[in-house]
């Protein structure tokens, strides 16, 4: 009967513990379905006409985000891919007082450095005092990034006149170290209607220092392309990667200061750094002031070296003493040219094994 007694409280307590254990579950099971209703309550509504959605965490509070359908259909709450415009508000025109007339052509601008996303946003707005030769022309504006980017960002204006304004939004991925020690580089071209391209100007904007106040806006004037004194050359320019070879044409100058009746030469040399690689010349014209070349030349040159390296060109007349040096040009990245000589070999970079031809004005050496 001892026994009997033992088993029975035994299994009464089990019962017991049993039922307790049961009953802190259910209550605790009910405690999270309160928190999630809770936390349900607080996510905000959504249109039902809107797409299906996604929970998403930002920081510590839930939205819902719309995903796009099979039929492709996203509705309007957070559409998908969309430019929110408000991120890249400009200074409305009619705020942007013109410089007075009869001055330089000039460009209207601002810029903005965003730290988040780590990009530089140019808003071009418009030009000024276009000559009268370019009034009827598209005209198109390039920018670069220099020394780094060698890719152009294009923008075309929306009018034509004396005036055109443009209201584009060009962004450049850079990080907060390398926009500091950066170059905005602005080529302004004019382009008929058979696509011929003229080049009204061009401009530099060092960064540094000017990113302080966002969406300032500045007016910068263009340096004009203007003939050379001392006369013009014609060069083009071509690089293969695969094969590491630059080759280049001498085509033809004019407009030559002709000292000697001795003819001209042009003498064309490689340089790293401020070593001479390679030194080439080409024949000797006789006795004419828009001297006709066409001479090929090739130098070995690997593609690391295409930012440390420049072709220096030497329009000459030959003598067995020493050379009369009528006038030199040199091509090369941002360490050697600007303007056109720079813009002739970038184009030469980005246009792989494909001819670049260009006219550039002589100068004189230093």
């Amino acid at each position: 009967p001892l026994l009997a007694v033992c088993l029975s409280v035994g299994l009464l307590l089990l019962v017991l513990l049993l039922l307790i254990l049961t009953m802190c579950c259910l209550r605790r099971k009910k405690n999270k379905q309160d928190q999630y209703q809770e936390l349900i309550s607080t996510v905000p509504s959504v249109p039902a006409h809107s797409a299906p959605v996604i929970p998403v965490s930002q920081g510590f509070c839930a939205r819902q985000v719309p995903v796009a359908n099979i039929s492709g259909c996203i509705e309007s709450w957070y559409p998908v891919g969309s430019v929110l415009t408000g991120l890249y508000s400009m200074t409305p025109l009619n705020e942007v007082a013109a410089p007075p007339l009869g001055m330089a052509t000039r460009l209207c601008f601002s810029v903005e450095y965003r730290h988040s996303s780590e990009q530089l946003v140019v808003s071009l707005l418009r030009l000024s005092n276009l000559l009268p030769r370019f009034h009827s022309n598209m005209t198109l504006v390039e920018l670069r990034l220099l020394p780094d980017d060698r890719r152009p960002r294009q923008a075309k204006a929306r009018g034509t006149g004396p005036d055109p304004e443009f209201n584009d939004c060009l962004i450049f991925q850079v990080s907060a170290v390398c926009v500091l020690r950066s170059t905005l580089s602005v080529c302004v071209l004019s382009v008929e209607k058979d696509g011929k391209r003229h080049a009204v100007g061009r401009a530099l904007f060092p960064l540094e220092g000017e990113l302080g106040q966002a969406g300032r806006v500045l007016w910068r004037d263009l340096d004009p392309e203007e003939c050379s004194e001392l006369g013009d050359v014609q060069i083009s320019l071509s690089y293969s990667s695969s094969l590491q070879r630059l080759s280049l044409v001498v085509l033809g100058a004019r407009g030559l200061q002709l000292l000697t009746d001795a003819g001209v030469c042009v003498q064309v040399c490689l340089q790293i750094h401020t070593q001479m690689v390679k030194t080439k010349r080409s024949c000797v014209v006789k006795g004419e002031q828009n001297p006709i070349f066409n001479y090929r030349m090739t130098f070995k040159l690997r593609p690391q070296h295409l930012d440390d390296a420049c072709l220096r060109f030497e329009l000459q007349h030959p003598n067995d003493n020493r050379s009369a040096l009528l006038g030199v040009l040199v091509l090369g990245p941002f360490m050697y040219a600007r303007g056109l000589q720079l813009q002739h070999w970038m184009d030469m970079i980005n246009k792989a094994q494909e001819p670049v031809r260009m006219w550039h004005g002589l100068g004189r050496a230093i």
